[in-house]
């Protein structure tokens, strides 16, 4: 069973071979599946990398391997190939499109006018 935030094992299996790359020299390479749901951890729950949990690992590794992924296009990948598997599962539309917004209204003192009835800014 899986915990907040990780991957089960049927959605790693569909994955993990973007992600898992043979080493050849060097200290050992910690888990990626272990490191992935750290990234998730983070992204997810909105804290700092400092804060991940030490079940991660230190969170720097867990940092370093995410700037590694996004740079190198692994992410992208990874989307690439879940989008393909929706859509031969036809569980995607491709003639329905979403775009999500959000907005939020800005008072005055955002755009430098002041606060109503105060004093003026120099």
């Amino acid at each position: 069973m899986s915990r907040r935030y990780e991957l089960p094992e049927e959605a790693w299996e569909l994955i993990a071979d973007l992600f898992s790359r043979p080493q050849r020299t060097g200290r050992p390479r910690r888990d990626d599946r272990l490191m992935l749901n750290g990234i998730f951890w983070v992204l997810c729950s909105g804290a700092a990398w400092r804060d991940l949990p030490e079940r991660f690992g230190p969170w720097s590794t867990v940092y370093q391997r995410f700037r590694d992924w996004r740079d190198d296009g692994t992410f992208t990948k990874v989307l690439e190939r879940l989008h393909i598997r929706l859509r031969e599962d036809g569980l995607i539309d491709l003639e329905t499109w979403m775009i999500d917004s959000t907005s939020i209204r800005a008072t005055r003192a955002a755009a430098g006018g002041g606060k109503k009835g105060g004093g003026r800014s120099r």
